[in-house]
């Protein structure tokens, strides 16, 4: 176990056991206060500002490039490798917890200056994402939209089981939690089967985690599962958007075009994977047995426990899914290492995303294509209204959260209010 995440390990610096941020988390982002930019931790309601810490010397001995962590992004950071990403969030842990040598919990002074409360910040997106891909790696998620679509003995395409299927999706369109998302317009199919161009009447969430890149590739060079982890700088909450009604008329024979591109979302705060390593379990069984270049050793997914709320104009929302990370049938290592195999060059902060994370039961389905079955079931929320799909100024709100040996480690939140197109 990594010292910096042993479960007795407590700060100076007071963190509620059901927040998001103890000592055994410290994720990294970047955020705005006043009007400087910078690279920032997290602990407890504070914001640790990287950059003014590293100016006072508290990252002495690390090996980084000075204005590292003034930037607009990670990059980078991240650049630097996983060997310094691991020294600083172990500094930071020297730093903060009740027993330190460290001269920051009796300056009143700097504390001031590097402490920022959490609700004083403005939080911008943590990495520049050059390159984004959508995986499709929940087997009950997409066993519940085929057989919408198929039926219940075609659910799952052949090749389903062989490999991660993926798309390349738009990172130019991808924001940070808080950004209001339009409603888009696009071409659809009526029932009667005219074409019309008009704005989505069928917009749905998705509930998804997705990783960064943390190592850049060359074109040509494979990455292979037990190089993944290497490759892999943290996760974040990653709300893709869909327009399904726009999506069912264009995906075939390419796949997603318009109906997704319009907008995703990533929570702010960037949760690495250090952190996360206690929570490790085994994910599914794959059969039949995968081929040689997909096989690994060990546990690969993440009991990450999921939840996302609607919260209409009138204010009374409701949690409409609870899911978990620990369900996906295709777990991040290989889905770099297929992403990688034919040579495709990935490079450091680009964004690969699981797909809807959708668990057995009804309770679980990560978007309102599957709660509501295409519409056919109507959630009923407390203000007396139903949603099929999402409404305009609905807010979506996903929470994400680790629990175990009494630490819990939390992702924040993604959310994003849908304005009239």
């Amino acid at each position: 176990m990594l010292s910096s995440n042993h479960p007795s390990l407590r700060s100076w610096i007071h963190t509620e056991p059901t927040g998001d941020f103890p000592i055994q988390n410290l994720p990294f982002g970047i955020a705005r206060h006043h009007d400087e930019v910078a690279a920032y931790s997290a602990i407890g309601q504070f914001g640790i500002n990287l950059h003014k810490l590293m100016g006072m010397g508290y990252f002495e001995g690390i090996d980084l490039p000075w204005g590292v962590f003034a930037q607009d992004n990670l990059n980078w950071f991240i650049e630097q490798g996983k060997g310094t990403w691991r020294a600083v969030r172990n500094r930071l842990s020297d730093i903060l917890r009740i027993d330190t040598m460290q001269s920051l919990k009796g300056d009143h002074s700097a504390r001031q200056k590097v402490l920022i409360p959490l609700n004083e910040l403005q939080m911008l997106l943590p990495v520049y994402v050059r390159d984004y891909t959508d995986f499709y790696s929940s087997e009950e998620h997409a066993t519940n939209v085929g057989t919408m679509f198929r039926g219940k003995e075609n659910a799952l395409m052949p090749n389903w089981k062989h490999l991660p299927v993926g798309y390349h999706g738009r990172a130019s369109s991808i924001v940070v939690s808080g950004t209001p998302i339009r409603r888009p317009h696009g071409q659809k199919s009526t029932p009667e089967g005219e074409v019309v161009f008009g704005p989505s009447n069928l917009l749905d969430f998705e509930l998804e985690m997705a990783f960064i890149v943390g190592k850049s590739t060359r074109m040509g060079q494979q990455v292979s599962v037990a190089e993944a982890d290497d490759h892999t700088f943290g996760m974040v909450i990653f709300n893709d958007w869909s327009a399904r009604d726009i999506q069912a008329w264009e995906y075939v024979p390419l796949g997603p075009f318009l109906g997704k591109n319009f907008g995703s979302s990533m929570s702010p705060w960037v949760v690495t994977m250090d952190a996360l390593k206690p929570f490790r379990v085994q994910g599914p069984v794959q059969n039949p047995p995968v081929l040689p270049y997909l096989q690994f050793e060990g546990a690969r997914n993440y009991d990450i426990e999921l939840e996302v709320k609607i919260v209409p104009p009138s204010g009374q929302g409701m949690v409409v899914c609870r899911s978990n990370h620990k369900h996906l049938y295709w777990n991040m290592a290989q889905q770099l290492a297929h992403h990688t195999v034919n040579g495709c060059n990935v490079a450091v902060g680009d964004l690969m995303a699981s797909g809807t994370i959708s668990g057995p039961e009804k309770g679980s389905f990560g978007s309102m294509l599957e709660i509501t079955w295409r519409g056919a079931n109507p959630v009923k929320m407390p203000d007396g209204t139903e949603r099929k799909f999402i409404q305009d100024h609905d807010r979506v709100i996903m929470r994400a959260s680790c629990v175990k040996d009494g630490v819990r480690i939390g992702f924040g939140e993604v959310s994003g209010e849908v304005l009239p197109a």
